[in-house]
């Protein structure tokens, strides 16, 4: 290797300040009583290659991680909520028989040990770090729950995703008021990194709804997505006014102006049945598309262009990056 190019890459390695982290499955062409193919969290490696970390359990739906100590993780899965330590190494159980199936999970940053999870039949909520456990579901008459995030400026203001729409509380979860979206299920909820009081929700059949009120109010955003199920949304924490959403059908869609204009961007990718879209926090316009069992993509210009970036056949649920060790 050219003296140069060992430079460029030695530099890129040594000034990433995240890691990218997954929750998936690889399911393409699974038989029920074969060995499971590798599933559950990977990580991409200062190299550059995918690693698998901790045990190996398909069902793993979303992730977050202590902003005080990056280093521990926490999972929502099919068993419950696990506390992933060293980075995801170390895995424990922190929830009991009584819950499973969670759907979702978000840290509070401004309480210390406060950590809510959405599950098929409520939401719970931990203020000790996962040592004990209560529901805060009451006051809603569908318990159903997808979507569940924190507002980053507010400790214990709640926004929910139910299959009914979508609820704010601003007290924990003590009581809840409907704040928009009513009649359709809620796939994914995103705070703006730029603008706290901008957030963006994703539907099923129901295309996207924004709120620039802090979450007191969501508005539709008109004919994006509508009859077809957006499963993601993700900012580009380099650039305002640039988010992505991931459908069924419509792939990877781009806003440049904060959902003015959209531009379909899936040149080069091999389908359009797009589950997780993220961008990178470490280099302005690089998102990665998990196409449905087929691979990761990878784009350098904001989804104009693409190329496979490993993790063939699998199903990424959610992407999460995650300050790298020794950062903060």
């Amino acid at each position: 290797m050219r003296p140069i190019l060992l430079f460029l890459l030695l530099s890129s390695v040594l000034s990433a300040q995240y890691r990218l982290y997954t929750c998936m499955e690889n399911s393409k062409d699974y038989v029920v009583g074969a060995k499971l193919p590798l599933s559950g969290v990977f990580v991409k490696s200062a190299a550059s290659e995918w690693q698998h970390l901790g045990y190996n359990l398909p069902f793993v739906s979303a992730l977050d991680y202590d902003t005080h100590d990056p280093s521990t993780l926490y999972l929502a899965a099919g068993n419950g909520l696990i506390r992933a330590s060293d980075y995801g190494r170390v895995w424990k159980i922190l929830t009991s028989f009584d819950v499973t199936e969670l759907r979702d999970l978000a840290v509070d940053r401004n309480v210390p040990g406060a950590i809510y999870f959405a599950h098929t039949h409520g939401i719970r909520v931990t203020h000790d770090s996962g040592t004990t456990w209560h529901e805060i579901s009451n006051g809603l008459k569908r318990k159903y729950t997808e979507s569940i995030r924190v507002d980053r400026k507010h400790a214990g203001r709640l926004v929910a995703g139910m299959e009914d729409g979508l609820y704010l509380s601003d007290n924990g979860g003590g009581s809840w008021r409907r704040a928009g979206a009513a009649g359709f299920q809620i796939l994914h909820i995103e705070q703006s990194p730029h603008d706290p009081c901008f957030w963006v929700a994703v539907t099923q059949q129901g295309g996207a709804f924004v709120s620039s009120d802090c979450a007191g109010s969501f508005e539709s955003l008109g004919n994006v997505g509508v009859g077809r199920n957006l499963y993601d949304v993700a900012f580009d924490p380099t650039t305002k006014g640039r988010f992505a959403l991931a459908g069924w059908g419509p792939g990877v869609l781009v806003t440049e102006d904060n959902g003015k204009t959209w531009q379909s961007r899936n040149v080069g990718l091999p389908q359009t049945e797009v589950r997780s879209v993220a961008f990178d926090p470490d280099k302005p316009g690089r998102l990665y598309a998990s196409i449905h069992e087929q691979a990761l993509y990878v784009s350098q210009d904001s989804g104009l262009s693409w190329k496979k970036d490993g993790l063939d056949g699998s199903v990424v649920y959610r992407m999460v990056f995650v300050p790298a060790e020794g950062k903060r």
